[in-house]
């Protein structure tokens, strides 16, 4: 650790050997975990096994459980980041005031209250975790952390350092190597020439993203960056993924999401498919020969996928598919979609659905679906705009026989479930690139705006937003980062990138939130940009598995965790 981070004194906020303290703290916080997860273990329990109806019926404590969760592995995450930091020597001011803020804010939403939404908390005490249980967690090192680690003075001098980068940077070092770095350069500097000067026209007048930012993208790499070199991709990590999801969503949530279709195709190509089937269909994606589409939500299910109706039928050498879907996105453009439908008419669950590599035409301006038996409408939408969202029937659609994937029935549930840690993953990088995006307009507009004689950055309620956005912005990258390395390192992932995702969602959110404040009455104006990125942030918490879901999840698999 640098002078500056060692030593406490009248001109710096740092505390004195902070690590050590954050990891005691982190030792605390983990104890508080284990006994909010009894306590919820033996309110749920019947006959010695969680029961889900009532798991169901308490989602207040169930899900205050997963935000405590999330809270633990983000502090655990953080204080791996800084150590990792301060051994490369690189652990400087800005890092380690980023590390006591966020020490200091978590400790006290840890105790006193998590904000699961606006009007909704997570409380220790909604899981029935005993007084003497809160008490033991208030260590030494908690309440040094929670008392002086994000104070008035901290925040400023963090803001102070970012205003010495110009405010346009990722504030604080991310922890990467210098492969990532580069990476993350190049698809930075993408987004500034081709993205940025464009996107809120893009927005502003509902366009498609034009094809010659695909184009590029191609060439880049971007569809087939994790798909293996055999197939014709890059076989490059899901952290590098999240590198580039950042860097494209910072420059527009849209282009950041074009990807993402391609990410869930490969994946369930890769994870279910036959060997002819990832022979034909990924150096297509990779190549963007062809752009995919996910076809999986129905009116009336959202997140129910076992309720699913539509319904393909053999027909010698053929499905006939018959149905409606809705909320598909970039759905007139692609060339193929990765379809959810039932194949065994006899169930009612997930036991009969079947995943299809479909064919369809592109669109165009004029027709927009001129594929037989597929019809299409768009559904107007706030934000999120650049690949538009469609409504889809199907009557009389034809799939071969040969496109069902992995070749066998009654297999499509269990391959999307497959794709679920990388999109979620993938989502919660996107999150991070909005909320720097919010980070950055937020701080730019309060540098330039002059209020009662000085910028509006010189305000405590302003400056102290912007550090906070940085804060957050850290701990969700971490976060995320730790999930996509152990997707890499192929060891179970869903529970840490539900709480990436879950995480992610939130700070964007409040990023783009704080960032209109920030520009007061100009923010709710159209032409100002960060009106765009409010409305964009918000569809994080609802897509890939809406906020609620995915605490239900969390929650489950912590519970059977414990029980196991």
């Amino acid at each position: 650790m640098n002078q500056a981070a060692r030593t406490l004194s009248s001109e710096t906020p740092v505390l004195a050997d902070i690590l050590p303290a954050c990891e005691e703290a982190v030792t605390a916080a983990k104890t508080l975990l284990a006994a909010a997860g009894k306590a919820l273990g033996v309110k749920l329990s019947t006959g010695g096994r969680i029961s889900n109806k009532a798991l169901e019926a308490d989602q207040s404590a169930a899900h205050a459980l997963s935000w405590i969760a999330t809270y633990v592995e983000s502090l655990k995450e953080m204080a791996s980041w800084a150590k990792a930091l301060e051994a490369e020597g690189r652990l400087g001011e800005m890092e380690s005031l980023i590390l006591q803020i966020a020490f200091g804010e978590y400790l006290c939403q840890l105790q006193g209250g998590i904000p699961m939404s606006q009007g909704e908390m997570a409380r220790p005490q909604v899981l029935g975790v005993a007084a003497e249980d809160i008490a033991a967690f208030m260590t030494p090192a908690v309440v040094m952390l929670a008392s002086l680690g994000n104070t008035d003075a901290a925040r400023k001098r963090l803001v102070e350092l970012m205003i010495e980068q110009d405010g346009a940077a990722t504030f604080g070092a991310t922890g990467l190597d210098e492969e990532y770095e580069m990476i993350r350069d190049q698809f930075r500097r993408f987004a500034e020439d081709k993205v940025v000067p464009f996107a809120h026209e893009w927005h502003l007048k509902d366009e498609l993203i034009p094809l010659s930012i695909l184009e590029e993208m191609g060439e880049l790499g971007v569809f087939g960056l994790t798909i293996p070199e055999e197939y014709g991709g890059f076989g490059m990590s899901k952290t590098a993924m999240c590198v580039v999801s950042e860097e494209l969503s910072r420059g527009y949530i849209g282009v950041g999401s074009l990807g993402t279709r391609s990410e869930i195709a490969a994946e369930l190509i890769l994870c279910g498919g036959t060997e002819e089937q990832k022979q034909e269909w990924l150096p297509k994606i990779a190549s963007a020969e062809i752009l995919p589409t996910a076809v999986f939500t129905e009116p009336n299910t959202g997140s129910d996928l076992g309720s699913l109706r539509t319904r393909a039928v053999k027909s010698g050498d053929e499905y006939v598919v018959t149905g409606n879907k809705t909320w598909i996105t970039h759905a007139a453009r692609a060339d193929v979609m990765t379809l959810l439908v039932r194949t065994d008419p006899a169930t009612d669950n997930y036991a009969g659905l079947s995943m299809f590599l479909a064919p369809k035409l592109r669109g165009t301006e004029e027709t927009a679906f001129p594929t037989e038996g597929m019809t299409g409408g768009e559904i107007e939408v706030l934000g999120y705009r650049g690949m538009k969202e469609y409504e889809l029937g199907f009557d009389g659609f034809k799939v071969p026989a040969a496109n069902l994937l992995g070749g066998v029935e009654g297999q499509g549930f269990k391959q999307l479930m497959q794709t679920f840690e990388s999109a979620r993953i993938q989502t919660a990088a996107r999150a991070i690139g909005v909320a720097q995006c919010a980070m950055e307009l937020g701080m730019r507009y309060a540098q330039d705006r002059k209020q009662f004689g000085k910028a509006l950055i010189h305000f405590p309620r302003v400056y102290s937003k912007l550090a906070m956005m940085a804060v957050e912005i850290m701990i969700a990258r971490q976060l995320t980062y730790f999930s996509a390395r152990e997707k890499d390192e192929d060891r179970r992932c869903d529970l840490e990138a539900g709480m990436a995702k879950l995480l992610g969602a939130r700070i964007a959110w409040a990023c783009a939130d704080n960032a209109l404040q920030i520009h007061g009455g100009n923010g709710f104006a159209l032409e100002y940009q960060v009106s765009r990125v409010l409305c964009d942030a918000r569809i994080l918490n609802i897509f890939e598995g809406a906020a609620e879901i995915q605490a239900q999840v969390i929650a489950r698999r912590l519970l059977e965790q414990a029980a196991a």
